[in-house]
């Protein structure tokens, strides 16, 4: 059901796309290991224009690293940009929109031509999956402080409408978005010497979310999970959604279900990823409980603290851990 919905991102999926993604990947493979790769590291950010994203930029472009910031509102990235550049650091900005195919396809070309390569690929795009109304967000601001965590983490549940709707594009942007790019790009990372893969996550991605221990097994299950057996339980999971048999199945309640999902699935992809691609460091991680419009500003981080995880990670040595998911103290548990 869901593919219907969703084939702007999973057209590749299909037999005949798959063997033009191919030929593409392997064109741009060919074409960047003929040019003359950057002697800098190249490290790529999506959602780059603000919070978690923003400050990822600023901070490895500040150790010497050439960022290339995404975003896609284009006047809102090279704010972004500029804002980098204010800090001393230095950037260039390419509007990206993760859904999109074509708008994946021409960023993958631009890293090609403009540097033949690319070392660091950071999926840091997402959305709540929730609906939020805007006056209570803007009026909580003054309450925040008083609050303590659990208060705080309450009353964004209270105010959070999901629908059908906002799950399905969560699914679409922090999912497929991320996989879609992954796919595009890993031609170029694989030119590297150092290749790196960091997919932002959550603390809600993690296992104990799920109500069923079937489903628990089957996200954790990375000598069997197939990438195909992983999109057809996101399909399920909508599907019962739709149906209101989320809690009856197992699935993830108490509020943001549908992001709790995606980010499981996210992780679930990276540790696939790894193991077929063991050369590569491919690890996810949560940046922790971050001021930012996705937490409706009710972290406890401000977006320079939650920023440190991704580029720690990012920074990882050659013999560092990968298939990891990493909290703000190091490597821990998927469940």
């Amino acid at each position: 059901m869901y593919h219907h919905l969703l084939q702007g991102c999973r057209l590749q999926s299909s037999h005949s796309a798959g063997r033009a993604a191919t030929s593409r990947r392997e064109k741009i493979k060919m074409e960047a290991a003929a040019s003359n790769p950057s002697s800098k590291r190249i490290a790529l950010v999506t959602g780059g224009n603000k919070g978690v994203g923003l400050e990822t930029c600023r901070q490895l472009a500040s150790k010497g690293l050439e960022v290339v910031l995404t975003a896609r509102n284009a006047a809102r990235g090279l704010e972004a940009v500029e804002d980098v550049r204010r800090s001393g650091a230095d950037a260039v900005f390419h509007q990206l929109d993760v859904t999109d195919p074509n708008s994946v396809a021409r960023l993958a070309d631009f890293v090609r031509d403009q540097f033949g390569k690319l070392d660091i690929l950071i999926n840091n795009a997402g959305i709540s999956g929730v609906d939020r109304d805007p006056v209570l967000v803007a009026e909580v601001k003054e309450q925040v402080e008083s609050m303590d965590v659990d208060q705080r983490v309450q009353w964004m549940k209270e105010n959070s409408k999901e629908t059908y709707e906002e799950a399905k594009e969560c699914m679409r942007t922090n999912y497929y978005g991320a996989k879609l790019v992954t796919e595009a790009l890993l031609p170029l990372l694989q030119l590297s010497s150092s290749g790196r893969i960091v997919n932002v996550s959550s603390g809600f991605s993690l296992l104990r979310n799920f109500n069923s221990e079937e489903l628990k097994n089957e996200f954790n299950d990375v000598d069997n999970l197939t990438e195909k057996r992983l999109e057809e339980l996101l399909d399920s999971f909508l599907e019962d959604f739709k149906a209101n048999l989320i809690e009856a199945h197992g699935w993830p309640t108490g509020g943001s279900s549908a992001y709790k999902v995606a980010k499981a699935a996210l992780n679930a992809y990276t540790r696939i990823l790894a193991k077929k691609y063991p050369r590569m460091r491919i690890n996810c991680l949560t940046p922790g409980y971050v001021k930012s419009d996705m937490s409706m500003h009710m972290g406890v981080l401000t977006p320079e603290e939650g920023a440190s995880n991704p580029v720690k990670v990012a920074l990882l040595p050659d013999d560092g851990p990968t298939g990891a998911y990493f909290d703000t103290d190091g490597v821990a548990s998927f469940v």
